[in-house]
Parts: structure tokens; C-alpha cells; sequence
């Protein structure tokens, strides 16, 4: 495998949003949680109910289902992650709504989702996230948003390059990582989201430390919550969401 396509230091350049409401060189994203209450209804037919999330995304093909992700039994209140990603906002909302009225997940509560953009024209190809570069999912998903302190912004932009740049090389050590970094000022209560990717666990998690040793790190604010889980397919979701043993 090789490097990260996407170093989680070289993020936050000066760009903006133009254009309308859609840009040719941007894509959305969304990450939601959900949780299955105890005691909640299991659909009368799971068959059919599996059957039905295949539906609705052929239903839905200018929307880019990137997986669903086991959360079970690693976090309070997450059984499910799905993420989504697509040209514009309102048709992932279309197919959150249409998939929230499935019976797998009609009786799901929603315990966190983060929209975020990215605009591909102020970047170059190394920036892009792995999902945009045609890079396939790898087995296993960590995201988190994150929130820099003011100072960080306020920063001489040479300063700033300095930091960006020791974090980004300290990042590049580790291949076979997939890094997805997206802006979500004004669409959320964050400013940036992550959604690291790899086949093996324990890399996402010595990547995460490493990060900690670096200067950038002085800025941080805000880098929770954190969700972690395996990429599943649609034939696991019952079983993760314990309509069936």
C-alpha cells in the first residue's frame, strides 16, 4: 500500500465555497450514528427488510454509500455508522430520510451526524480525500471532528506553513492509511471532520499517538467525539443491530 492519500495536517488552507448551491469541483458528505433502544421493535420480516436498504440505494444513484460501519459494543449508545457522500446536499438528505423509514431503521435513534464539503479546485490531488481519488474502502473507519483554538487562524500563514508541515511529514510515515478530511464551518458545531481508513486497527491507533507529538497539536480545541468501527455489509445489519442472534 502506499502512503496516505491525504496528509491530516495540510487541511485548512484559504479557500471558499462559490458558486451556488452546487460547484462542479465539490462533494458532500455525511456521517450519522445510530442506536437501536432497548426494546425496540425488530421488523416482522428481516428478509425483506434487508432486501429493502438495497433498494433504496439503487433508488438513489447520485448518492455514493462509502459503507456502513459496525460501531457495536465499542461505544455507548452507536451500533451503526453510515456515510455517505455525493455532488450535493439535499439528495444525502433524501437518502437518510428514505433510509431512516426502512424497517431495519425505522426504530433507530440518530445520536450524532456531521455534514461537511470539500472543494477540490483550491487543492491539489494529494489533498483530495481517499473517497474522491477512487481509492476503495479499507476494513476499518476512524472519525472524529476536530476544532482549532482562534490563535490558529490568526497565526502569520508562514508560521502556520511550519506547523503544517511538520505534521503533515509525521503523517506521511504511515502507509496504508486512507486519510478523508472535509470542512464543516457553519454546517455543524465543528470545523473540520477526519475519517481515517485501514485494513489493520493498530495502525489508525499508532497514527493517532504520533500525532500527538507534534507542534500543531498546540491548537487544538476540540477533537471529540471519536467513532471507530468495521466496514459490514448489508447482509451483517440485522445482526448488528440485534434483530437476530
Amino acid at each position: 500500500m502506499g502512503n496516505m492519500t491525504q496528509r491530516p495536517a495540510d487541511v485548512e488552507p484559504n479557500w471558499s465555497v462559490s458558486g451556488g448551491d452546487h460547484h462542479p469541483d465539490t462533494e458532500y458528505t455525511i456521517y450519522t450514528v445510530v442506536h437501536r433502544p432497548a426494546g425496540s421493535p425488530a421488523p416482522a420480516d428481516l428478509s425483506n427488510a434487508t432486501a429493502r436498504i438495497d433498494e433504496v440505494i439503487a433508488a438513489h444513484p447520485e448518492v455514493t454509500l462509502r459503507g456502513f460501519y459496525d460501531l457495536s459494543n465499542l461505544h455507548e449508545h452507536a451500533d451503526l455508522m453510515v456515510w455517505v457522500h455525493g455532488k450535493d446536499l439535499a439528495p444525502l438528505q433524501d437518502f437518510m430520510r428514505d433510509l431512516r423509514t426502512t424497517p431495519l431503521f425505522e426504530n433507530l435513534d440518530v445520536t450524532w451526524q456531521v455534514p461537511g464539503v470539500h472543494v477540490a479546485a483550491e487543492f491539489n490531488r494529494m489533498h483530495a480525500p481517499a473517497f474522491l481519488v477512487g481509492d476503495k474502502p479499507l476494513s476499518w473507519l476512524c472519525t472524529y471532528p476536530f476544532v482549532r483554538h482562534a490563535e490558529w487562524y490568526l497565526m502569520d500563514g508562514k508560521e502556520r506553513a511550519v506547523h503544517l508541515r511538520e505534521h503533515g511529514m509525521a503523517a506521511s510515515k504511515f502507509e496504508g492509511i486512507l486519510a478523508n478530511t472535509v470542512a464543516c464551518f457553519g454546517m455543524s458545531n465543528y470545523e473540520w471532520m477526519l475519517a481515517f481508513e485501514a485494513e489493520d486497527p493498530t495502525q489508525i491507533v499508532d497514527l493517532m499517538r504520533a500525532m500527538r507529538y507534534t507542534q500543531a497539536r498546540r491548537w487544538m480545541k476540540r477533537e471529540t467525539p471519536f467513532f471507530f468501527g468495521r466496514r459490514c455489509e448489508t447482509s451483517e445489519l440485522a445482526k448488528i443491530l440485534r434483530y437476530e442472534a
